[in-house]
Protein backbone atom coordinates (compact mmCIF):
# COMPACT_ATOMS: atom_id res chain seq x y z
CA UNK A 1 0.00 0.00 0.00
CA UNK A 2 1.55 3.64 -1.02
CA UNK A 3 2.18 6.04 1.70
CA UNK A 4 -1.15 8.22 0.55
CA UNK A 5 -2.93 5.44 0.96
CA UNK A 6 -2.00 4.75 4.00
CA UNK A 7 -2.45 8.40 5.01
CA UNK A 8 -6.16 8.23 3.74
CA UNK A 9 -6.70 4.94 6.01
CA UNK A 10 -5.39 7.05 8.51
CA UNK A 11 -7.85 10.25 8.12
CA UNK A 12 -10.80 7.24 7.42
CA UNK A 13 -9.90 5.53 10.62
CA UNK A 14 -9.64 9.17 12.66
CA UNK A 15 -13.30 10.26 10.92
CA UNK A 16 -14.69 6.89 11.80
CA UNK A 17 -13.71 7.42 15.37
CA UNK A 18 -15.15 10.50 15.67
CA UNK A 19 -18.51 9.54 14.02
CA UNK A 20 -18.50 6.89 16.94
CA UNK A 21 -17.67 9.18 19.94
CA UNK A 22 -20.31 11.71 18.29
CA UNK A 23 -22.81 8.77 17.49
CA UNK A 24 -22.38 6.89 21.00
CA UNK A 25 -22.90 10.75 22.81
CA UNK A 26 -25.80 11.48 20.96
CA UNK A 27 -27.80 8.31 21.18
CA UNK A 28 -27.05 8.78 25.15
CA UNK A 29 -27.88 11.98 25.55
CA UNK A 30 -31.27 11.19 23.38
CA UNK A 31 -32.40 7.93 25.60
CA UNK A 32 -31.36 10.40 29.03
CA UNK A 33 -30.68 13.56 28.19
CA UNK A 34 -33.88 14.81 29.71
CA UNK A 35 -32.74 13.14 33.13
CA UNK A 36 -29.33 14.43 32.79
CA UNK A 37 -30.72 17.67 32.59
CA UNK A 38 -32.24 17.62 35.69
CA UNK A 39 -29.11 16.16 37.08
CA UNK A 40 -27.47 18.72 36.43
CA UNK A 41 -29.48 21.06 37.66
CA UNK A 42 -29.80 19.53 40.67
CA UNK A 43 -26.51 20.45 42.16
CA UNK A 44 -26.37 23.72 41.93
CA UNK A 45 -25.50 23.66 46.03
CA UNK A 46 -22.51 21.63 46.18
CA UNK A 47 -19.02 22.17 43.98
CA UNK A 48 -18.05 18.70 45.28
CA UNK A 49 -21.48 16.75 43.96
CA UNK A 50 -21.24 19.49 40.42
CA UNK A 51 -17.63 18.03 40.31
CA UNK A 52 -18.40 13.97 40.76
CA UNK A 53 -21.69 14.49 38.60
CA UNK A 54 -19.48 16.17 35.54
CA UNK A 55 -16.77 13.71 36.07
CA UNK A 56 -19.49 11.07 35.59
CA UNK A 57 -21.35 12.31 32.99
CA UNK A 58 -18.16 12.79 30.56
CA UNK A 59 -17.41 9.47 31.74
CA UNK A 60 -20.76 7.68 30.66
CA UNK A 61 -20.80 9.70 27.20
CA UNK A 62 -17.14 9.77 26.85
CA UNK A 63 -16.98 13.06 25.60
CA UNK A 64 -16.17 15.92 27.44
CA UNK A 65 -17.15 18.30 25.02
CA UNK A 66 -20.68 17.18 25.32
CA UNK A 67 -20.95 18.10 28.63
CA UNK A 68 -19.26 21.04 28.68
CA UNK A 69 -21.75 22.65 25.94
CA UNK A 70 -24.70 21.00 27.53
CA UNK A 71 -23.48 23.04 30.66
CA UNK A 72 -23.15 26.22 29.03
CA UNK A 73 -26.63 25.75 27.42
CA UNK A 74 -27.92 25.06 30.89
CA UNK A 75 -26.55 27.89 32.21
CA UNK A 76 -28.28 29.90 29.25
CA UNK A 77 -31.40 28.53 30.07
CA UNK A 78 -30.71 29.41 34.06
CA UNK A 79 -31.44 26.07 35.10
CA UNK A 80 -27.66 26.01 36.28
CA UNK A 81 -25.85 28.93 37.97
CA UNK A 82 -22.25 30.24 37.13
CA UNK A 83 -21.09 28.84 40.63
CA UNK A 84 -22.56 25.67 40.08
CA UNK A 85 -20.95 25.25 36.15
CA UNK A 86 -17.74 25.77 37.34
CA UNK A 87 -17.63 22.40 39.55
CA UNK A 88 -19.19 20.60 36.87
CA UNK A 89 -16.73 21.28 34.63
CA UNK A 90 -13.76 20.72 36.47
CA UNK A 91 -15.81 17.08 37.04
CA UNK A 92 -15.87 17.07 33.38
CA UNK A 93 -11.88 17.33 32.59
CA UNK A 94 -11.12 14.13 35.03
CA UNK A 95 -13.76 12.24 33.83
CA UNK A 96 -12.38 12.90 30.24
CA UNK A 97 -9.35 10.37 31.01
CA UNK A 98 -12.10 7.34 31.16
CA UNK A 99 -10.89 6.90 26.68
CA UNK A 100 -7.85 7.07 27.49
CA UNK A 101 -7.65 4.23 30.27
CA UNK A 102 -9.00 2.02 28.08
CA UNK A 103 -6.86 2.40 25.13
CA UNK A 104 -3.69 2.27 27.61
CA UNK A 105 -5.37 -0.99 28.94
CA UNK A 106 -5.65 -2.35 25.51
CA UNK A 107 -9.08 -3.41 25.49
CA UNK A 108 -9.96 -1.81 22.14
CA UNK A 109 -10.56 -5.48 20.87
CA UNK A 110 -13.52 -5.42 22.64
CA UNK A 111 -15.36 -3.31 19.70
CA UNK A 112 -16.29 -6.10 17.10
CA UNK A 113 -18.17 -8.04 20.12
CA UNK A 114 -20.22 -4.93 20.68
CA UNK A 115 -21.03 -3.68 17.68
CA UNK A 116 -22.75 -7.29 16.99
CA UNK A 117 -24.25 -6.64 20.26
CA UNK A 118 -25.85 -3.04 19.67
CA UNK A 119 -27.15 -4.89 16.12
CA UNK A 120 -28.24 -7.87 18.22
CA UNK A 121 -30.10 -5.34 20.52
CA UNK A 122 -31.95 -3.41 17.74
CA UNK A 123 -33.64 -5.86 16.29
CA UNK A 124 -35.45 -6.77 19.85
CA UNK A 125 -38.71 -4.50 21.80
CA UNK A 126 -38.10 -0.73 21.51
CA UNK A 127 -37.00 -0.33 25.01
CA UNK A 128 -33.78 -2.74 24.31
CA UNK A 129 -33.52 -1.36 20.45
CA UNK A 130 -32.74 2.23 21.45
CA UNK A 131 -29.95 0.86 24.23
CA UNK A 132 -28.92 -0.95 21.08
CA UNK A 133 -27.79 2.25 18.82
CA UNK A 134 -25.33 3.05 21.82
CA UNK A 135 -23.68 -0.21 22.35
CA UNK A 136 -23.39 -0.62 18.58
CA UNK A 137 -21.37 3.30 18.65
CA UNK A 138 -19.69 2.24 21.53
CA UNK A 139 -18.06 -0.91 20.01
CA UNK A 140 -17.55 1.44 16.96
CA UNK A 141 -15.12 4.08 18.82
CA UNK A 142 -12.85 0.75 19.92
CA UNK A 143 -12.88 -0.71 16.33
CA UNK A 144 -11.78 2.43 14.62
CA UNK A 145 -9.11 2.87 17.27
CA UNK A 146 -7.85 -0.41 16.44
CA UNK A 147 -8.33 0.35 12.62
CA UNK A 148 -5.96 3.63 13.78
CA UNK A 149 -3.61 1.50 15.57
CA UNK A 150 -3.06 -0.67 12.61
CA UNK A 151 -3.01 2.17 10.01
CA UNK A 152 -0.35 3.96 12.12
CA UNK A 153 2.41 1.35 11.35
CA UNK A 154 3.02 1.58 7.65
CA UNK A 155 3.53 5.64 8.24
CA UNK A 156 6.44 4.41 11.14
CA UNK A 157 8.54 4.05 7.86
CA UNK A 158 7.69 7.61 6.48
CA UNK A 159 10.11 10.24 6.43
CA UNK A 160 8.10 12.92 6.96
CA UNK A 161 5.73 11.30 9.64
CA UNK A 162 9.53 10.59 11.75
CA UNK A 163 10.23 14.41 10.72
CA UNK A 164 7.12 15.33 12.60
CA UNK A 165 7.37 12.53 15.61
CA UNK A 166 10.65 13.99 15.88
CA UNK A 167 9.38 17.94 16.24
CA UNK A 168 6.83 17.08 18.63
CA UNK A 169 9.13 15.26 20.57
CA UNK A 170 9.83 19.03 22.05
CA UNK A 171 7.89 19.70 24.95
CA UNK A 172 6.15 23.39 23.65
CA UNK A 173 5.60 21.81 20.12
CA UNK A 174 4.08 18.85 21.92
CA UNK A 175 1.95 20.90 23.75
CA UNK A 176 0.90 23.23 20.38
CA UNK A 177 0.17 19.79 18.56
CA UNK A 178 -1.97 18.50 21.08
CA UNK A 179 -3.86 21.41 21.57
CA UNK A 180 -4.31 22.63 17.64
CA UNK A 181 -5.25 18.99 16.59
CA UNK A 182 -7.83 18.55 19.26
CA UNK A 183 -9.24 22.29 18.10
CA UNK A 184 -9.18 20.53 14.72
CA UNK A 185 -11.03 17.70 15.00
CA UNK A 186 -13.08 18.57 18.19
CA UNK A 187 -12.18 15.60 20.33
CA UNK A 188 -9.46 15.26 23.04
CA UNK A 189 -10.14 11.54 22.89
CA UNK A 190 -8.73 11.35 19.44
CA UNK A 191 -5.83 12.94 20.53
CA UNK A 192 -5.25 11.35 23.45
CA UNK A 193 -6.21 7.75 21.85
CA UNK A 194 -3.55 8.55 19.24
CA UNK A 195 -1.03 9.58 21.36
CA UNK A 196 -1.15 6.40 23.72
CA UNK A 197 -1.44 4.24 20.50
CA UNK A 198 2.19 5.52 19.26
CA UNK A 199 3.47 5.72 22.31
CA UNK A 200 1.93 1.18 22.96
CA UNK A 201 4.06 0.79 19.62
CA UNK A 202 6.88 2.58 20.11
CA UNK A 203 6.92 5.13 17.40
CA UNK A 204 6.54 8.23 19.87
CA UNK A 205 8.23 7.69 23.64
CA UNK A 206 5.41 8.35 26.11
CA UNK A 207 8.16 11.21 27.46
CA UNK A 208 6.87 12.76 24.43
CA UNK A 209 3.31 11.84 24.30
CA UNK A 210 2.63 13.09 27.42
CA UNK A 211 2.62 16.99 26.44
CA UNK A 212 0.00 16.08 23.60
CA UNK A 213 -2.29 15.06 25.40
CA UNK A 214 -1.61 17.85 28.08
CA UNK A 215 -2.25 20.28 24.94
CA UNK A 216 -5.42 18.42 24.09
CA UNK A 217 -7.21 19.16 27.22
CA UNK A 218 -6.77 23.19 26.05
CA UNK A 219 -8.01 22.36 22.88
CA UNK A 220 -10.79 20.42 23.85
CA UNK A 221 -12.56 23.44 25.36
CA UNK A 222 -13.03 24.72 22.12
CA UNK A 223 -16.05 23.56 21.55
CA UNK A 224 -17.75 24.77 24.68
CA UNK A 225 -16.17 28.37 23.39
CA UNK A 226 -17.96 27.40 19.80
CA UNK A 227 -21.55 26.44 21.08
CA UNK A 228 -21.45 29.64 23.89
CA UNK A 229 -21.78 32.09 20.86
CA UNK A 230 -25.42 33.76 20.89
CA UNK A 231 -26.05 32.77 24.89
CA UNK A 232 -26.00 34.86 27.50
CA UNK A 233 -23.00 36.69 29.27
CA UNK A 234 -23.05 34.25 32.02
CA UNK A 235 -22.97 31.13 29.52
CA UNK A 236 -20.27 32.68 27.40
CA UNK A 237 -18.47 33.12 30.50
CA UNK A 238 -18.76 29.85 31.06
CA UNK A 239 -17.65 28.72 28.31
CA UNK A 240 -14.00 30.64 28.79
CA UNK A 241 -13.55 29.84 32.67
CA UNK A 242 -13.12 26.39 31.24
CA UNK A 243 -10.90 27.18 28.51
CA UNK A 244 -8.90 29.75 31.62
CA UNK A 245 -8.93 26.46 34.02
CA UNK A 246 -7.05 24.05 31.18
CA UNK A 247 -4.83 26.76 30.12
CA UNK A 248 -3.94 27.79 33.26
CA UNK A 249 -3.35 24.16 34.35
CA UNK A 250 -1.18 23.57 30.73
CA UNK A 251 1.00 27.06 31.91
CA UNK A 252 1.58 25.74 35.39
CA UNK A 253 2.08 22.16 34.80
CA UNK A 254 4.59 23.60 31.54
CA UNK A 255 8.50 24.09 33.56
CA UNK A 256 7.59 20.57 34.92
CA UNK A 257 6.92 18.84 32.05
CA UNK A 258 9.86 16.72 31.09
CA UNK A 259 11.02 15.56 35.05
CA UNK A 260 6.58 15.31 35.52
CA UNK A 261 6.65 12.87 32.33
CA UNK A 262 9.58 10.92 33.63
CA UNK A 263 7.74 10.40 36.85
CA UNK A 264 4.99 9.35 35.21
CA UNK A 265 6.78 6.93 32.88
CA UNK A 266 8.69 5.68 36.20
CA UNK A 267 5.84 4.52 38.11
CA UNK A 268 3.47 3.41 35.43
CA UNK A 269 6.30 1.04 33.85
CA UNK A 270 4.50 0.85 30.11
CA UNK A 271 4.46 3.72 28.06
CA UNK A 272 0.78 3.61 27.39
CA UNK A 273 -0.60 3.30 30.76
CA UNK A 274 2.46 6.55 31.39
CA UNK A 275 0.60 8.65 29.61
CA UNK A 276 -3.12 7.67 30.60
CA UNK A 277 -2.00 8.56 33.94
CA UNK A 278 -0.43 11.46 33.48
CA UNK A 279 -3.39 12.43 31.79
CA UNK A 280 -5.48 11.79 34.94
CA UNK A 281 -2.84 13.65 37.60
CA UNK A 282 -2.71 16.21 35.52
CA UNK A 283 -6.62 16.95 35.40
CA UNK A 284 -7.13 15.63 38.79
CA UNK A 285 -4.38 17.66 40.30
CA UNK A 286 -5.78 21.10 38.07
CA UNK A 287 -9.36 20.36 39.04
CA UNK A 288 -9.04 20.07 42.95
CA UNK A 289 -5.99 22.76 43.01
CA UNK A 290 -8.98 25.59 41.38
CA UNK A 291 -12.08 23.54 43.47
CA UNK A 292 -10.30 24.28 46.61
CA UNK A 293 -10.32 27.47 45.75
CA UNK A 294 -13.35 27.96 44.23
CA UNK A 295 -14.06 30.35 46.94
CA UNK A 296 -11.51 32.63 45.85
CA UNK A 297 -11.31 31.85 42.18
CA UNK A 298 -14.93 32.24 41.61
CA UNK A 299 -15.35 35.90 42.72
CA UNK A 300 -12.09 36.77 40.28
CA UNK A 301 -13.28 35.18 37.41
CA UNK A 302 -16.83 37.21 37.80
CA UNK A 303 -14.71 40.13 37.79
CA UNK A 304 -12.86 38.96 34.45
CA UNK A 305 -15.41 37.81 32.91
CA UNK A 306 -18.22 39.73 33.93
CA UNK A 307 -16.98 43.42 34.35
CA UNK A 308 -20.41 44.53 34.95
CA UNK A 309 -22.59 42.99 32.46
CA UNK A 310 -25.61 41.94 33.31
CA UNK A 311 -26.24 37.90 33.17
CA UNK A 312 -29.42 35.69 34.21
CA UNK A 313 -28.96 32.55 36.45
CA UNK A 314 -24.95 34.03 37.82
Amino acid sequence: MSSFHSLVALVAAIVLFIYGLQGFSSELQLVGGKSLRVWLARITQSRWKGFAVGALATAAVQSSSAITALTAALVDASALSFRASLGVLLGSNVGTTATAWLVSLKLTGIGPAFIVLGALFTALPKRFSMAGKSVFYFGLIFFALDLISAELKPLQQEPLFIEWLALAQTPWLGLVTGLVFTALVQSSSVTSGVAILLAQQGVLPAEAAIPIVVGANVGSTSTALLASVGMSATARATAIANGLFNAAGALAFFPFLTPFSQLMVTLAGDPGLAVALAHLVFNLTVSLAFLLSLDWVEPQLRRLLFKGAAGHAV
